[in-house]
Parts: structure tokens; sequence; C-alpha cells
């Protein structure tokens, strides 16, 4: 979708004429129009401010020639489909229109509250407002092929004259009830309508024409999202649960209503040299009515403070602002440039780069609290992976993450870490769950902080609670993590509900290896091992490792589930030799196949290494069978975790 529109936009200069002549004729393609501080070319098809090439797409750059040209007047929305879209197929034109009305509000800056350019007739259509100066053609104008009495418009044009009294006389009582219309709006089309209290940020589209800005745009959206959080009161979802609308161009009403949102945040980033431009528009996703737009202009020295002046904006247009934060102080844009090059990589998956520009920014600026945070996570993820000595790793880890947060206690990325180093680095699960029901007042809906925070209330024997809290995350965020419920169902040996959630969420995502992993280990808790190595196999299949799916189906249909568990042991023993996979995970094989000893001394071994993920693996439903064994309650009471029997399964 982004390469065929990057090609499209190339072609526009080429075809401008072609366009403008489907929307307006080639004599309106000619002309320029001065309005405010902008210059529209309909020859060039180019809309210019102060002399500065603007960017809008070819449907909203259409639309603005049709208003611009019909100044003054009425165009329908009926009108606006028959020009721009007749003879297209499967378009949601309604959508369309709105589409490319906000657009063109949004790079107009005009306030639909108090148009000056755009004033929306509701129900009916748009009128442009503005004074327009009109200035010759730069094109040559299509001939005249007849004159114009011998046109079949000529009759039209002398009834128009002809009538002009009595029209006027219509036409003022249209006019007269459009006023009322308008002055009414707000009252007789808002009634009804709940508050918005939830709202999403879609991607922020990269308009620079340089697919290596894609981290700026990925940034500027993650800054917006933690911005909207801490500056207002409303449930702001997350930056994983959006990332699946990056360059996707459904509805927004649809987009809304999966995200579970009352609101939408959409626009875009310029970066080009030493300028930022950054667009951004606001809209209400019941009614798909635009309440806010704004543009901002910086130069690459200031760019830190942008995302807390738009939230702060927003929070205010809808009556959100929280009160009593403090303005975010100005970063070192070096230091910023490599903490936004730094996250996008962590996210997509690059760790080892991601930590290289962390650790420069921190270089650049020891006091950015936000680059220490993402030195944490960097140092966490390493730690886990077993890349490096595991505890200097954690308490690197630790001493960014109170470095992060004594810098700037309202982070909530900060406490999280403090929370994650904490545990893993000391097994302290007490420290952890204050750090992380700190970053839980901060921000109620962080699935990441909630998440973690069930992982340890199940680990601790906390079942209930467990369970209360990781329905608040899936409830916030259900995208970064969907076989998270089923995870937790399955630790407090629920694995009934398990395998309805499970199912439920397959429904939206049907390759989750996630998903299917927690499935099949419910499945074979309850005896279904037929649908378990099925699930396995699928499992495998979307992890990319086709072998393993086959082995998988072959192993259980000659020796069963006890097969499969064999064939997984041998692979993965396999793979540590090499890569010194953990042998929590090894111990695991060992106690579902009933060899007690070597699950034991494989644990011990663990607890030894100070492998971090011990503190959950414990609480496994494969490690019941070993829950009254002393062995096993040594390296129990080692972590920290109660272990007084076997949890009792509901369901």
């Amino acid at each position: 979708m982004v390469k065929r529109q990057m090609a499209e936009n190339h072609h526009i200069s080429r075809q401008c004429r072609c366009y403008t002549s489907l929307a307006l004729g080639d004599t309106v393609a000619g002309l320029v129009y001065l309005f405010g501080d902008f210059r529209l070319e309909g020859g060039r098809f180019e809309l210019l401010r102060e002399g500065r090439s603007l960017k809008l797409e070819r449907k909203p750059m259409e639309l603005l020639l049709l208003l611009v040209e019909n100044r003054d007047r009425l165009v329908t929305r009926e009108e606006i489909t028959e020009r721009l879209w007749k003879g297209e197929v499967y378009v949601d034109t309604e959508h369309g229109i709105n589409t490319a009305i906000r657009k063109i509000r949004a790079v107009l800056r005009d306030d639909p509250e108090k148009p000056r350019f755009l004033q929306t007739v509701t129900g009916m259509g748009y009128r442009f407002v503005a004074r327009v100066e009109v200035e010759g053609p730069l094109t040559v104008q299509a001939p005249v092929e007849a004159p114009l009495e011998q046109t079949p418009n000529a009759q039209a044009t002398w009834l128009t004259a002809k009538n002009r009294l009595w029209l006027a006389g219509g036409l003022s009582v249209v006019a007269l009830g459009a006023v009322a219309l308008l002055l009414a709006g707000p009252r007789l089309f808002h009634r009804g309508q709940t508050a918005i209290g939830s709202i999403a940020v879609l991607p922020l589209d990269n308009l620079s024409g340089d697919p290596n800005q894609d981290y700026f745009a990925a940034g500027m959206t993650d800054e917006l999202i933690t911005m909207l959080a801490r500056d207002s009161t409303l449930r702001v979802t997350s930056r994983t649960s959006v990332m699946q609308y990056k360059s996707v161009h459904r509805p927004l009403k649809e987009i809304a209503k999966a995200l579970n949102v009352d609101a939408i945040v959409e626009g875009s980033v310029e970066r080009t040299g030493d300028h930022v431009h950054v667009t951004l528009q606001l809209i209400r996703a019941d009614t798909d009515t635009h309440l806010w737009a704004d543009s901002y202009d910086r130069n690459n020295n200031d760019t830190s403070t942008l995302p807390d002046e738009a939230a702060r904006a927003i929070a205010e247009r809808l009556n959100h602002a929280a009160a009593g934060v403090a303005r975010v102080r100005s970063i070192n844009p070096e230091a910023h440039d490599d903490y936004l090059r730094g996250q996008y990589l962590w996210m997509v998956g690059r760790n080892e780069e991601a930590g290289q520009y962390f650790q420069k920014a921190v270089e650049i600026q020891p006091d950015y609290a936000a680059g220490w945070a993402g030195l944490s996570e960097y140092l966490d993820l390493k730690a886990m992976s077993g890349e490096g000595k595991t505890l200097e790793l954690l308490t690197e880890a630790e001493a960014a993450a109170n470095r992060a947060v004594e810098l700037d206690d309202s982070l909530v990325l900060g406490h999280i870490c403090v929370g994650a180093a904490v545990l893993f680095g000391h097994w302290d699960t007490a420290k952890a769950l204050k750090e992380l029901d700190r970053a839980i007042e901060l921000d109620p809906q962080n699935s990441q902080a909630l998440h973690l925070k069930a992982k340890i209330l199940c680990a601790m024997d906390r079942f209930d609670d467990a369970n209360a809290v990781q329905a608040k995350s899936t409830a916030a965020n259900a995208f970064v993590h969907p076989g998270a419920r089923a995870e937790i169902f399955n630790c407090t040996r629920q694995f009934g509900s398990a395998i309805q959630d499970a199912q439920l969420r397959l429904r939206d995502f049907p390759t989750s290896g996630d998903v299917l992993g927690e499935l099949a280990e419910s499945y074979h808790w309850t005896g279904h091992d037929k649908e378990a190595v099925e699930s396995l196999a699928r499992m495998f299949a979307s992890e990319g490792k086709p072998e393993l799916s086959e082995a998988a189906r072959a192993a259980f249909g000659k020796g069963g589930y006890r097969a499969v568990v064999q064939s997984e042991l041998v692979y993965f023993e396999r793979i540590a030799r090499t890569t010194g996979f953990s042998p929590v995970e090894l111990s695991r094989f060992h106690a579902m196949l009933g060899d007690k000893n070597e699950a034991i001394r494989l644990l011990q071994v663990a607890a030894d290494a100070h492998a971090p993920l011990l503190v959950f693996r414990l609480n496994d439903p494969a490690y019941d069978a070993l829950h009254n064994d002393p062995r096993f309650r040594a390296v129990a009471q080692r972590v920290g975790l109660p272990y007084e029997g076997k949890p009792t399964a509901t369901n």
C-alpha cells in the first residue's frame, strides 16, 4: 500500500491535467487561486504556503480544487461523489469524503468549529468561504469548440439570468435554513452522544519520502501516546495495539470499534533537512466528526516537547486534561533522536542495535530519563536471552531503571523497568509489585504493567487476584500478547476457561503462536491430546518451523503425546548444546515425562545460574507432581515463592 502510494505521488505532476480534467475541466486546471497565505496551482496540482509545497493526496487535492472553483456555493456530497468517484466500484464514498475533508482541513489548519476556509452544512455538503483571488492560467486552456449559445448548457445559462429575481428569493430561504441548521448544529446533532473517554493514536504516516525516517514517525507516535496517558484522564490505547493499523486504510469507525475507543487521532510526520512538520487530527469515531486539528513546524533541535504540547491540546479540547502535570523539559536533539532510533529497533526485535542507541542517548545527555529506561529494557532482554552474564546484566538493568525514576518519577516505563529488574535480578516479588503498582497508578491502562503484575500474582498463588488483573490487561490491550488471558487461566488451573478464551482469540489471531501454545497446554491438561498436538503443530508452523510441525504429528501417530514430548526434548537438548537453551525449559520436558530426578536437578542448575524466568516456571502444571518433594520446595524457597500444595483446578 505504501509503495503504491509513493508511486502514485511520483506520477502526480505528470498526470495532474488528467486528474483535474476529470474533476473540474481543462479551463479550471490551469488557474491559480490565492486565499489566506495559500497558493493553489491547478495546472501543477500543487498547494503552497509561503512558497513551500504542502503534501496533499490526490483525492483531497481534487476535492479542494472542486470546492475552490465553486467557492461561495454549496457543493453537495452527491455532487462530490459524482465528480470524484464516478465509475469507481467497491468504494466507501462517505468515508472517502470525510477523510478527504479532514486532510484538507489539516493542511489548511482550519478549525471546523470556526472555519476560515471550509464550512460544513450538516447532512448536505461543503462550502469554501474564504476570499479567493484568481490569477491567469499556467497552462493553455482547452479550445472552445462551439459558441456559448450553441452549447448544451446555453439554455441553463439563459434560465439562470432570466429567473434571477425569483431564484434569489428561493435561495434566500435555503440560505436562512442553512444558517439556522449551522447554528443549531452543535445542539441538534450532538444531543444524546456520550462523552469521549477513550482514544487511540494511529501510527503517524511518514511523508518524508525516505523510509529511513520511519523510526522518527514511529517515535513521535509512541511519545504522543505516552504524553496523552500522562497529560489526560482519557483511556489511551497502547502503541502495540495500534501498530496493526500502520498503513492500513480502513474506515475509522471500524478501527475504533476494534480498539474499543471513542475517538481517533491520526496524522503525519514530514522530516526534510532540518525541518519537521507534524499534522494531527482528532476524530469522533461514532459520527466520523472532525473535532480538532493542528499542525506543528519545528526544526530538528526543537521536537522533544512537541508530543507533550499536542497531547495537552487534545486533552483540553476533550475536557480531560490531567491536573498538576509538569511540562516536559527540552531534551538534547541528538540524544532524543538516538532514543527514538533505539525504541524503533527494540520494537522490531533488533535489541543489540537498540542498546547501542540507548547508550549513546544517555552519554549525550546523562539526565535523560527515557534514555535510561530504554537502556534498562535492552539489558533485561539481553539477560533473558542468555547472551551474557545474567546477574551482571540484571544489576546494570536495575541501576539504569533506578536512574530513570530518580530523574522522572512520573515515567511509567521507568517503574516497569525497576519492577522487572528487581523481580528477575533478586526474585523480589514484593518490591516488584510495589513498582508495578506505581506504574499502574500513573497509567491504569498500561497492559504491560498489568500483565507482569498478573504473572507475579499467579506465581505467588494469588489466583483470583491474578485473573482479575489479567482481565484488565487484556481489556486494555489484547493485541501485543493475545494469549495472555489463557496463560493466566492455565497458571491457575482453569483449563476450561483457557480453552474458551484461546478459541475466542483465534478468531482474530488465527496464526498466533502465543495463543496456539496456550491452547495446546490446556488441551493436554484436560486429556484432549489429539487437539493439543494439532495446536502445537500449528504453533510451530506459525513460527516458521515446519519440520517441528511435521515431527509432532508423526510422533503422535507413532507413540501418542509422550512421544511428542520426547521428540521436543531431543530437539531442544541439541539446541542447548550450541546456544545455551535454558535448563528451566529442559527441566519441564523431563517433568512431563515423569523423570522427577532429572527435572529437579535441572531446576537446581537453573537456580544456581539465576535463570530469570525460574520465578514464573515453578508454577507450571508440569511440576504439580513435584510440589511435595523437599528438593523442589528448596528451589522454590530460594526463589521466594510459596508452595504449600498443588493448586486446585476450578473448571
